[in-house]
């Protein structure tokens, strides 16, 4: 697959390299992997992110810088590539710009259904990661070129993306891949894991213990709920980047088969749904509000207000349960 995507890549002068909007590990690793690739094979490289990149991630937008797109900038790119999604709309902007300037877009991805307006794409839903498929870029190409810096963004996205190594996505080759990740970069899982994961801040532990009093349980038991608030963030100084990972607590549960943390913050409520049963596929769940994702970790959006946004994804889950118990 990578040999392909190189020839493609090694033909373009200059390359725009997007990572989806409210970006997260997998997407700024895979990002910045793949602009020192680009960098390291006499390609010109402008990595491109509608949104601010979180600050738990902003240490390595030290090794490639971010920017927000602009016209000026975007006219120098002969071709694109975006990571860590599957359709134009992931990625901001970027779906009306190409429109008016179609030029020759690749993608790189591993979430399912992927849209087919690609002029090249390497889709595989079944790794762990974006950043575990970047890796072959290099080990196809030249996988001496994978220094620190690169060895610790893609790191940082299986980390991220697998919870900790955790996830049932992980398999043998994940593990083979982090192991050379630290071999290559000679460095150790702490050093990439205290900087994602070690620097909350007072104000974001505050908001959490606002959150945690908020977990309902629904369906026997089965599906748990958390949420925050506009008025939350505000009386804890805190933003929405400081939720990142609440959504594991309620799934941390015991007898939890899926769990949802609603984001009410003025703009409709964003979701973030989790699986940990091979039964339950959340994926289904946040397509049928015009979201999307994998089985077990998506996204979706609702226009509110909050209590009916949690009625409706309830009852969703509830018909998938409902569905498992009659099978």
């Amino acid at each position: 697959m990578f040999e392909e995507l190189i020839q493609k890549l090694k033909q373009h002068r200059t390359v725009g390299v997007y990572s989806h909007i409210r970006p997260d590990g997998d997407c700024i690793g895979a990002q910045v992997a793949t602009c020192l690739w680009l960098k390291r094979n006499g390609i010109n490289a402008h990595a491109f992110n509608d949104d601010a990149v979180p600050l738990n991630l902003q240490w390595l937008a030290e090794f490639f810088p971010i920017q927000q797109p602009s016209e000026k900038v975007l006219k120098k790119c002969d071709a694109y590539v975006v990571l860590d999604g599957n359709s134009p709309k992931r990625f901001g902007s970027y779906s009306d710009y190409i429109q008016d300037d179609p030029k020759p877009t690749y993608m790189v991805d591993h979430h399912p259904d992927p849209h087919d307006g690609f002029e090249f794409s390497i889709s595989v839903e079944k790794a762990s990661s974006t950043c575990e498929l970047i890796f072959h870029l290099f080990l196809q190409n030249d996988v001496t070129q994978v220094d620190g810096q690169v060895a610790k963004a893609l790191y940082t996205g299986i980390l991220t993306d697998t919870g900790s190594l955790q996830y049932d996505s992980v398999t043998p080759e994940t593990m083979n891949i982090a192991s050379e990740l630290l071999r290559l970069g000679e460095f150790r899982p702490n050093e990439v894991a205290e900087k994602v994961f070690s620097n909350k801040s007072l104000n974001q532990l505050h908001l959490l213990s606002r959150a945690m009093g908020t977990i309902e349980l629904f369906e026997d038991n089965q599906i748990a709920i958390m949420y925050v608030t506009e008025e939350m963030l505000q009386e804890t100084n805190t933003t929405n980047d400081d939720c990142e990972g609440f959504v594991a607590y309620p799934l941390s549960v015991r007898g939890i088969k899926a769990a949802i943390l609603f984001k009410a913050l003025g703009d409709g409520v964003k979701m973030s749904l989790r699986s940990k049963s091979d039964d339950v596929d959340v994926n289904k769940w946040a397509r049928e509000i015009g979201g999307g994702g994998h089985k077990k970790a998506s996204g979706a959006w609702h226009p509110g207000p909050l209590e009916e946004t949690i009625k409706e994804i309830v009852e969703i889950g509830s018909k998938q349960l409902v569905s498992i118990d009659k099978s």
